[in-house]
């Protein structure tokens, strides 16, 4: 089971020389993947927990390729509503291109209804415009000699009825994002129950967690994955590896912006966890 870090691409501490030093911090400690987040323009109801400066996903990621050298890139998630598919198509297989394979897309159907007003996109039709977006996708790069791509892996987020159909249909791995164990372990049988009544695979399991320490374990009821002691943690990732996770995205984000001004404590949590693996 890989694992992998959700860096911070947003907020008042975050500049291109802190997200090298996440990249160093995230590649050094011999984690397999580093992902970055999705949000074009910074409306009211995004600033109040992804505050500006925002940098781009793909840009972000085309830079940090060329300062890393083994880890995996990828989004978590990338709001497919918000571009043209032919577009998302070409700069991702560009991207993985110019990181030698690297890159995974995480896609998802987005929330933030003033920016999608400000992007002029239907935030009613975003989970129909999802699905035309993983489709295109999926017909555009068959085109080898257009995209020249080889297989770039879709994780697809989302955990109701259409996410799940959604990543039956188009996904190569299911995606959930900061659920409880008990959550994931029922939206896996979901998903199976899905993928056998449209007569398909089961997708892949690459959940993202967060990841907060904390000195003294927790109460069982109703963490969160990634949530707690050392020990409830390691015994997470346990659990993860024992249903099957390809890949566990760790996320050290906890909610407060100032937490980007501030990136050492949730440096020594990585550094904690990668010393448990």
């Amino acid at each position: 089971m890989e694992l992998g870090v959700n860096v911070p691409n947003f907020g008042p501490g975050t500049d291109p020389a802190r997200l090298r030093d996440w990249s160093q911090v995230v590649e050094g400690l011999g984690y397999d993947l580093l992902m970055v987040s999705d949000h074009v323009v910074i409306t009211p109801d995004v600033a109040e927990q992804y505050p500006a400066p925002f940098y781009e996903p793909f840009t972000t990621l085309s830079w940090l390729a060329g300062i890393t050298s083994r880890v995996r890139l990828g989004t978590t998630v990338l709001i497919a509503p918000y571009r043209h598919p032919l577009l998302v198509a070409r700069m991702a297989a560009n991207l993985n291109a110019l990181s030698g394979g690297r890159l995974v897309l995480g896609v998802g159907i987005g929330w933030a209804r003033q920016e999608f007003e400000a992007l002029g996109a239907s935030h009613a039709e975003r989970g129909r415009r999802t699905d035309e977006v993983l489709a295109e996708l999926r017909r555009a790069w068959t085109n080898t000699e257009d995209y020249g791509t080889g297989a770039i892996p879709i994780w697809v987020g989302g955990s109701s009825t259409a996410g799940l159909r959604r990543t039956v249909r188009y996904g190569d791995a299911w995606h959930p994002l900061r659920d409880t164990i008990d959550d994931l372990r029922a939206g896996l049988d979901r998903l199976g129950e899905f993928a056998a009544a449209m007569d398909r695979p089961r997708p892949a399991f690459a959940p993202r967690i967060l990841l907060r320490l904390t000195d003294k374990p927790l109460p069982d009821e109703g963490r969160v994955a990634g949530e707690g002691s050392v020990e409830q943690v390691v015994q997470d990732l346990a659990v993860l590896r024992e249903l099957d996770a390809q890949s566990v995205v760790l996320d050290p984000f906890v909610g407060d912006p100032a937490e980007t001004e501030r990136p050492e404590e949730a440096w020594q949590a990585l550094a904690t966890i990668a010393a448990h693996r």
